[in-house]
């Protein structure tokens, strides 16, 4: 054993020796299972970072140091680790969307919407008529071109929302402030999504837009009851338009008909004077004939079909001779309207 010396209060260099030989061999056999730890730590990092897992609505585009290499279908697969191969998951076959004028707090039944100063500036525009509006609107978009959308376009999201801004900006500037508030919010919202993906395509952003709609436009708060009223007496106005219009469809068609009705009858009318006229004409040229062949039989006879047909509608007549005299005669009083008396000269 090494032995302390009080005299000279240090370890003899032997002593020193042997130390320092123990401490070193406990050393030698303790790095050993330090080392034996890197090593399996090292390993499983390598395991860790060389292994990743792609959704089926992703598509995984693998870049090495950097530069792209491959992209990876959904499923587990397998990279270089420690960094050399990284991963950046594209979500291809799901609808994106991002909101302008509002943000979405809490979505639900009864969703809640968050507005701040930066909404507040995204949604105040300058329309074409020199008045102010409050336009929030969403785009809903798809990743149509990974490659694209990755390596094409620097901060794609942010470029996608000045993008977007700067269309439904020149589309409002296009129109009045009526047409925005009323009847021209399809024309819009439809304008502005087809110069958006124009846009998209033009940069090779390999963003393709599915739908933009409008979510509410309104005047600025210090003149919205000013437009309310407006929009009120325009709405006022397409109304009592409308049920003029459906008036007019009603009796338009209804006196076209009379009109029809009274032209058919007038029609029908000629056809039968014409008619008679011709019958009559040719009864008359009948009659001319016969009458040429006997025209004593003839005159008799018309004269006695005439009375025949006169006589019944002159009712009672009591006829007497002029040359009778004191003959008395006899009416029936008991009707009080009995044809009276008339001689004939």
């Amino acid at each position: 054993m090494t032995q302390y010396d009080p005299r000279r209060n240090q370890f003899s260099e032997d002593d020193v020796g042997r130390i320092v030989d123990a401490i070193r061999k406990k050393f030698v056999r303790g790095g050993r299972w330090i080392w034996r730890g890197v090593v399996l730590i090292v390993v499983a990092a390598a395991l860790f970072s060389s292994y990743y897992q792609v959704q089926p609505e992703e598509v995984g585009m693998v870049t090495r140091f950097g530069r792209y290499v491959r992209a990876a279908p959904p499923g587990p697969h397998g990279k270089l680790p420690f960094g050399i191969e990284r991963v950046q998951k594209v979500p291809v076959e799901r609808q994106l969307k991002q909101e302008f004028g509002f943000r979405t707090a809490r979505p639900g039944i009864q969703s809640e919407f968050h507005k701040d100063e930066q909404t507040q500036a995204e949604a105040t525009m300058l329309t074409g008529d020199l008045n102010v509006a409050t336009v929030e609107w969403i785009v809903q978009y798809k990743i149509a071109d990974p490659y694209k959308y990755l390596f094409n376009v620097r901060a794609v999201e942010e470029s996608f929302r000045l993008m977007s801004e700067a269309a439904m900006r020149q589309v409002v500037g296009d129109h009045n402030v009526t047409e925005l508030l009323t009847v021209g919010r399809e024309s819009i919202a439809g304008k502005a999504k087809d110069l958006l993906d124009d846009l998209c395509r033009r940069y090779e952003t390999g963003i393709v837009v599915q739908q933009l709609v409008l979510q509410d436009v309104d005047p600025p708060e210090p003149v919205k009851p000013s437009f309310n009223e407006v929009n009120q007496a325009i709405q006022e106005r397409e109304r009592a338009i409308n049920e003029a219009w459906a008036e007019y469809n009603q009796e338009i068609p209804r006196a076209g008909g009379r009109a029809e009705q009274q032209i058919q009858a007038a029609e029908g009318f000629a056809v039968e004077r014409v008619n008679r006229a011709k019958g009559d004409g040719q009864r008359f040229l009948a009659l001319q004939q016969e009458y040429a062949k006997a025209p004593e039989v003839t005159r008799t006879r018309i004269y006695l079909e005439t009375m025949t047909d006169v006589l019944p509608q002159a009712g009672k007549k009591l006829i007497i001779d002029e040359k009778t005299k004191g003959v008395l005669p006899l009416l029936d009083l008991a009707k009080p309207d009995a044809v009276k008396e008339q001689v004939k000269p």
